[in-house]
């Protein structure tokens, strides 16, 4: 057994939403001299069981972790959800991976899980499993926006469609995107808008539709205004996606640096400008709106 005794909750737990963090809090507040744990899994169950229904992701396993921190989870186990973790029926992962491994001794879980074989361990069969084996189990209530309990799926809709307020309500917080700053072709300094490049995301990361946003920066726990091109650069002839960002009222070299995104709100959409002055002229005016909206 890998340390101790914990106070558990166990899932996908994909973007940490409101309905997840009631989990968590729960799952912290039972737990008080023992620890909170979240085990979870990467990749997504879905990429091993149902590849083509496998979703993009609203968090990353790095993401989840420092969230779940944030609400007050002592530790993360991010489990590899392989065929073989996929076949386990659910007293099987109970009790070898939960018990076994990670010294379970009360299990939280939200009002609709599902998890071993099948989705088979629903939570009245892990009801009649924690009175045989003699482990305690509460069971969360939904979170409901707007009358509906909130899901990651409705979250990634969301997303996918641009609708950045309805994913914020889901999940409590801005969208977010963490990404370390690369070297760029220094174009930006060539027409007076320095810029930041970040390194392309895991392309299971879920982003919302390319344009131009307003968004905070998260550098060393300050956060920064600025506003990003995300997609191509069609003026300059580049058409791979990048993620650009011009910060305001910042100045140094963020080389290597590890940074959070935040979009706001969408802007406009990326589009190619007749000469290099017609984009400055539209950037100037696409900073002003940011302002706008980030003090606003």
């Amino acid at each position: 057994m890998t340390g101790g005794r914990t106070v558990a909750t166990v899932g996908t737990f994909d973007g940490i939403h409101r309905g997840h963090q009631a989990v968590l809090r729960e799952v912290v507040r039972r737990a008080g001299t023992r620890t909170s744990l979240l085990v979870t899994f990467d990749p997504h169950p879905l990429e091993v069981v149902n590849p083509s229904a496998a979703p993009r992701l609203l968090t990353l396993s790095d993401e989840k972790r420092a969230l779940a921190a944030a609400v007050g989870v002592a530790r993360v186990e991010v489990v590899a959800f392989t065929p073989e973790l996929a076949r386990l029926g659910p007293e099987e992962f109970v009790r070898g991976v939960l018990r076994a491994r990670f010294g379970m001794e009360e299990l939280v879980l939200g009002y609709d899980h599902g998890f071993g074989r099948g989705r088979a361990g629903d939570v009245e069969m892990v009801r009649r499993l924690a009175q045989e084996d003699g482990f305690a189990m509460e069971v969360v209530a939904a979170v409901k926006d707007d009358g509906q309990p909130i899901s990651s799926s409705l979250i990634r809709t969301a997303v996918a469609h641009g609708d950045l307020a309805s994913a914020e309500r889901g999940l409590g917080r801005p969208y977010t995107l963490r990404g370390v700053v690369e070297r760029g072709a220094g174009r930006g300094r060539t027409i007076g808008v320095p810029t930041i490049n970040i390194t392309p995301p895991d392309p299971r990361k879920l982003l919302p539709p390319d344009g131009v946003y307003a968004v905070r920066v998260e550098i060393d726990g300050t956060r920064y205004g600025g506003m990003m091109n995300q997609g191509a650069r069609p003026t300059f002839g580049v058409h791979a996606r990048g993620l650009e960002i011009h910060l305001f009222d910042f100045t140094g070299d963020l080389y290597g640096a590890a940074v959070t995104v935040e979009w706001v709100r969408r802007l406009r959409d990326t589009q190619t400008f007749p000469s290099r002055q017609a984009l400055v002229d539209q950037i100037e005016r696409d900073a002003i709106a940011a302002r706008a909206i980030l003090t606003g």
